[in-house]
């Protein structure tokens, strides 16, 4: 029988970039239905989630394609409610689809966070080291995500890349992040694509790590 995935943005429905790339990877017949944390608010109550600092700051998309800088705090508050909703629509796998680092949340059993995906990814290809490049979306993150990726015997370097930007930016942001000669890259945000991907592979000479396909694969083998 067709199953049925649900997807959790950290900003509003509707996001068919981010739900048409999921569908790509699920199962022939799969129903996909997405929800955001933010769903319901006015944009002047969305204006007033302002992050505290670079560690309370994620970066979303609005309904709409506004691009926005939210808090974290505030993300995490109102999560659990939209876990409940897709519960609720009757979803056999649940993502959060951004790859920021989470503490738990209530209701978020066997949800798949993409920054675990990555992770794994680069400790299984990087298992004794080395230099990995980060592309994030504000060059305010740097700090708490370079924190993210620490671990013992691994060196981050990290480049900002607004996933709205171009190809010019995105192929001068990735000639910046390959002159620091990395290993492996990550692509630490939902919203870029594999347009982005395109762009940046070329200049950056080694393999890249793209959030929403990599973990697009993982839930197909759970929906399969």
């Amino acid at each position: 029988m067709p199953r049925t995935l649900g997807i959790i943005t950290i900003g509003q429905a509707p996001r068919d970039d981010i739900a048409s790339l999921f569908a790509i990877h699920a199962p022939a017949g799969t129903k996909v239905i997405l929800r955001g944390a933010l769903d319901g608010l006015p944009d002047a109550e969305v204006d007033g989630l302002k992050p505290e600092n670079g560690a309370d700051t994620l970066y979303t998309r609005l309904r709409g394609g506004r691009d926005v800088k939210i808090s974290k705090k505030a993300v995490i508050a109102r999560s659990p409610a939209a876990f409940a909703k897709l519960r609720a629509d009757g979803c056999d796998v649940l993502v959060y689809a951004c790859t920021g680092d989470f503490p738990p949340l209530a209701g978020d059993e066997g949800v798949v966070f993409p920054s675990r995906v990555l992770n794994g990814l680069a400790t299984g290809l990087l298992p004794r080291g080395g230099r990995l490049g980060i592309l994030i979306p504000l060059p305010e993150q740097a700090g708490k995500l370079t924190s993210k990726w620490a671990r013992p015997g691994l060196e981050i370097v990290a480049e900002a890349l607004a996933p709205s930007a171009g190809e010019g930016e995105a192929g001068e942001a990735a000639r910046r992040l390959a002159s620091h000669k990395p290993d492996l890259v990550a692509m630490d945000c939902m919203s870029y694509t594999p347009t982005t991907k395109e762009w940046v592979k070329g200049p950056l000479g080694v393999p890249a790590l793209l959030a929403i396909t990599a973990t697009g694969r993982v839930l197909r083998e759970m929906l399969e």
